[in-house]
């Protein structure tokens, strides 16, 4: 039996006082510490450590590693979850000798870089690399070839729209364009000022993340080959291509479209006021079903649908950013039996129950083939269609993080606000931005290059049918 599963979520300060408190003098088989406090448990099982970020699942994973421990009665695994500032807590952890077992990797290229991943490559047996072959992805999964994560689940990102205002305002189903969209947006306004509802909104607060959720889906699906601004074929920034987005943003604004205020609003006053019936459409992921369930219940009739494209042609995927789940400590003295739980979280039963019961969406193209659809209410417009695929990560951060001047998210918002001249707008963008690229690639804080041979719409079908 399980002897404890620590469910609580701990802030930075409470897991660096615990982590001082694992001293020499205690028994390293009885502690809840980590890798240096790893051992032989009471009852001669070994205990392993596996600290996670996800809150959501919490329960449910309490039981699946009841289940692993009752299985294995050589090992004991102790979950600990650290929601608020999981990275910070990984650093304590390593710094102090005191780093768990296995763990999610949150940060993936990070933890790499900083020598916390044990690679798993000469683990996994033969059949567990023929099931995720097309699954590893250079710095998502893997770095060099060295595997260090497996994945599980991803975002699958769609635009989500309030039904009952769509049939008020005469629109029978969402846009195929961009251009649709900002029709729809007017529609919708001018249908519903009785209750004082409107028709687009994004969490333009945060001005990055809100243009992200909007341009990302758009301009993949549009076979543009850009995510972030960022180009794989020539390896390039260029933000040119979201002119037509950009522009629809200034006409939703110039039309009365945009609920008031969006430049201030964040993501959950904006779910807040979609379940109150006052918006009609946004960009978000998979996640938004276990959100209209659980923290902002809803009685509207909602629904998600795959993201207009630029030209009516779904040409491309939409970017699916995944591909990670959990990896091993590369200093646990308890490696084969970290791996046995990092294998059962690997396994097909797993992740099919996982998927079923809604907590992510799987990107494994058996566990979709085979799976139960999960019941949550609304999940059906997100679940993976032929039209999503992985895609590796861009090197937007290392890159935004040497960019001299205003960075995307805010240049947008200002144009959208106020208007002005786009093509001079965007054209310093990319400029900017690869004048960045540039250093960042001469510090080698990335290995992104050029591959001619992306394309976006060969990879239709590659996770689901």
């Amino acid at each position: 039996m399980m002897k404890k599963t620590i469910g609580t979520v701990l802030g930075v300060a409470l897991v660096a006082s615990s982590l001082a408190a694992c001293g020499a003098g205690q028994d390293s088989g009885t502690q809840a510490g980590g890798t240096s406090g790893t051992g032989t448990a009471t009852g001669g099982k070994t205990k392993i450590s596996y600290w996670t970020i996800d809150r959501h699942d919490a329960d449910y994973m309490k039981e699946v590693i009841k289940k692993f421990n009752d299985a294995n009665p050589d090992i004991e695994v102790e979950m600990t979850v650290l929601a608020d500032n999981f990275n910070q807590a990984v650093d304590i952890a390593y710094a102090s000798k005191q780093a768990p077992d296995v763990l999610r990797t949150n940060d993936f290229l990070g933890f790499v870089k900083k020598g916390y991943l044990l690679p798993i490559n000469d683990l996994m047996n033969d059949d567990l690399k023929k099931r995720y072959a097309n699954l590893m992805v250079e710095e998502s999964n893997m770095v060099e070839g060295k595997i260090y994560s497996l994945p599980n689940t991803g975002q699958f990102w769609r635009l989500i729209y309030n039904v009952d205002l769509f049939e008020k305002a005469g629109i029978k189903e969402p846009p195929k364009t961009v251009a649709e969209m900002v029709d729809a947006a007017k529609k919708i306004t001018e249908a519903n000022k009785d209750v004082g509802a409107y028709g687009f909104a994004e969490n333009f607060k945060s001005a990055s993340s809100a243009f992200a959720r909007i341009s990302n889906p758009i301009s993949s699906f549009s076979g543009t080959s850009i995510v972030d601004g960022y180009n794989y074929k020539t390896g390039q920034f260029d933000f040119s291509v979201y002119k037509p987005i950009a522009e629809a943003l200034y006409q939703m604004k110039k039309d009365g479209s945009l609920l008031p205020g969006v430049e201030s609003l964040d993501i959950d006053p904006l779910r807040a006021q979609f379940a109150a019936g006052k918006i009609g459409m946004y960009f978000n992921h998979s996640g938004e079903p276990g959100v209209f369930q659980n923290q902002f219940p809803t009685k509207i009739r909602w629904a998600a649908a795959l993201p207009p494209t630029l030209d009516g042609k779904q040409s491309g995927t939409v970017s699916v950013i995944a591909g990670n789940y959990v990896g091993i400590s590369k200093d646990t003295p308890n490696k084969e039996k970290a791996w046995k739980f990092m294998e059962y979280l690997a396994n097909i039963n797993f992740q099919k129950e996982y998927h079923e019961k809604g907590f992510g969406i799987s990107v494994v193209p058996d566990v979709n083939a085979t799976a139960n659809k999960p019941t949550i209410p609304g999940i059906d417009g997100f679940l993976p269609s032929k039209y999503d695929a992985l895609y590796s990560p861009t090197p937007l951060s290392v890159t935004e993080a040497k960019v001299e001047g205003v960075k995307t998210g805010n240049a947008i918002t200002k144009y959208m606000l106020e208007g002005g001249d786009v093509d001079k707008m965007l054209t310093d963008l990319t400029t900017r931005y690869n004048a960045a690229l540039e250093k960042a690639r001469a510090s080698g804080d990335t290995k992104s290059k050029a591959n001619p041979s992306f394309d976006p719409g060969k990879l239709q079908g590659t996770l689901a049918k």
